[in-house]
């Protein structure tokens, strides 16, 4: 069986939520990784126009202008170029804690995203967002940064579908 050309994900339910965890390795230097998930000028490379207070209970704010989403929340736990956690959710939404994860391995840095959100939104649909956003994540760190690459989401999301169905079944 060939691999899927989108990263896999491992989903889990516990009982009202549904947890997806996504890892890949970056040829990065850590503190390169880290500024791009924390400084407000690489968050817009890759991600959206926002800034992150690095700081339990400091705002963790981003705006997705294309598609009118906007995160306004918290950061709830940090260690620098270690770990960050916030809510991806809006106001008034449901809390969708993000939890990223930093870990040296030899010369490459193992990113963990672990997304949790309610389970009844549609995980494949979140997921492939986030696979869509990794991929910015690893062409801008390589001096090369891209548009939301929508082939990638659609095909990431399909794959995340079927399996969260046969999980299901």
């Amino acid at each position: 069986m060939t691999q899927p050309a989108y990263l896999p994900a491992n989903f889990t339910r516990k009982g009202d939520v549904v947890e997806a965890e996504l890892s890949l390795l970056l040829d990065d230097h850590l503190e390169d990784v880290w500024a791009a998930l924390t400084e407000a000028p690489k968050l817009l490379q890759w991600l959206a126009p926002g800034e992150i207070e690095l700081r339990v209970g400091g705002a963790a704010r981003l705006n997705f202008p294309e598609s009118g989403i906007v995160i306004d929340s918290k950061v709830s736990a940090v260690e620098p170029r270690r770990l960050l956690e916030y809510s991806w959710s809006g106001p008034g939404e449901p809390d969708r804690p993000l939890r990223w994860t930093l870990e040296p391995v030899g010369a490459v840095v193992r990113l963990t995203l672990t997304l949790t959100m309610p389970a009844s939104e549609d995980a494949a649909r979140a997921c492939a967002g986030w696979v869509a956003h990794l991929e910015m994540l690893a062409a801008a760190l390589a001096g090369i940064p891209i548009k939301f690459p929508f082939e990638l989401f659609k095909a990431a999301r399909e794959g995340y579908r079927a399996q969260i169905e046969a999980k299901a079944a």
